[in-house]
């Protein structure tokens, strides 16, 4: 084979084994936390990182977040010797197929699973009828009303899928807060957007709650490597999920149709003709969205269409830790182009790998 192809494939797709590091230290990384690792070396690291929460914080529980989507599954496919049970939090407004993905891995690994639900839905956030109970607006105003854009995700995010994880929190452990802690294993990775970028830790205390996140250091190649080594890829037919093994990695369909979990559609940061896709895959979630729609707009609601930007609504608002996908993902660096500006690579050794026929 003399092709360009077979001289320069997709990045991420050769060389299994080798190192692959970020381009840029990302500000919150530790000293030494920023180094070329193969994907061996990145697991390892991985199970340091939660023994080095375990030991710091006197925790009685680690929980899994598992919001069904490429690199939630895993986290907790990696992790699933090293957690209590895992959690989903249906926030509503996702994908039914994702909340039953979720309680199918976890029966098929023997884990408990708990379902979290909002206490106020997005239905009611939309019309308007969530009243503000803190504040200067306590009991008099709504706290949001229309369709949310990104000025809105904070507040979706905070009722949908924040105040579901603080109640379960506090069910936990209650008023000893201070004595006793509680892990939640995210699948945040500084390589998964800018955002992430600038402020993933590794392990991040927020009172008795320990946000680890084991795969912060891991790269797109890992990643990649990981699903290749551990997903079924036979030419049969596949078991529920392609669990065809027990340690297969399980595989949410809705990932393949949206390229995203679909466990969270409040439509904040939805790019153009999102719906109409949701749509062509799952009609009955976006029967939901379009009634709601109609509801708002006989309500007399400006903002009565899903995932279009509210007038005067800002762009400037931040995601939360479990909304990997409501920030829009930078273009990845050609793999190899990073490994010559990280070393990894000579500038020759670059250019041979490139070269075309």
């Amino acid at each position: 084979m003399s092709s360009r192809n077979s001289r320069r494939r997709a990045p991420g797709d050769m060389f299994p084994g080798m190192p692959d590091v970020l381009a840029k230290k990302p500000p919150k990384a530790t000293d030494g936390e920023h180094m070329a690792r193969t994907l061996d070396e990145a697991i390892a690291r991985s199970h340091e990182i939660l023994d080095e929460a375990l030991a710091t914080y006197p925790v009685i529980a680690t929980f899994g977040l598992f919001s069904g989507g490429n690199d939630s599954v895993v986290l907790m496919h990696l992790m699933r010797q090293r957690y209590d049970a895992m959690l989903h939090v249906n926030t509503g407004t996702g994908i039914p197929f994702t909340t039953q993905h979720a309680y199918e891995v976890a029966e098929a690994w023997a884990k408990q699973h708990n379902e979290l639900r909002p206490r106020n839905s997005y239905r009611d956030l939309v019309l308007g009828k969530v009243i503000a109970s803190t504040g200067v607006n306590a009991g008099k105003r709504a706290v949001w009303k229309g369709f949310p854009g990104p000025a809105g995700h904070k507040v979706m995010y905070r009722h949908l899928k924040d105040e579901p994880l603080m109640r379960f929190r506090r069910g936990v452990v209650g008023n000893e807060g201070r004595t006793k802690k509680i892990i939640y294993l995210g699948g945040m990775r500084w390589g998964e957007t800018e955002r992430r970028f600038r402020n993933a830790e590794a392990i991040d205390p927020d009172g008795a709650i320990i946000w680890v996140s084991p795969l912060v250091h891991w790269t797109d190649a890992h990643m990649r490597e990981y699903r290749a080594q551990n997903r079924c890829h036979k030419l049969h037919k596949h078991a529920p999920h392609r669990m065809c093994t027990d340690d297969a990695l399980p595989l949410n369909e809705v990932t393949e149709h949206l390229h995203m979990s679909g466990e969270c559609l409040c439509g904040a940061f939805a790019k153009p003709g999102e719906l109409d896709e949701i749509e062509f895959f799952y009609p009955e979630t976006a029967a939901k969205f379009r009634a709601l729609e109609r509801e708002a707009e006989a309500a007399g609601i400006a903002a009565c269409k899903w995932g279009q930007k509210p007038p005067g609504a800002s762009d400037a608002a931040a995601a939360g830790r479990l909304c990997s996908s409501c920030v829009a993902i930078p273009g990845q660096d050609d793999l190899i182009d990073q490994w010559r500006d990280t070393g990894l690579i000579t500038p020759e050794q670059h250019a041979e790998f490139t070269r075309t026929a």
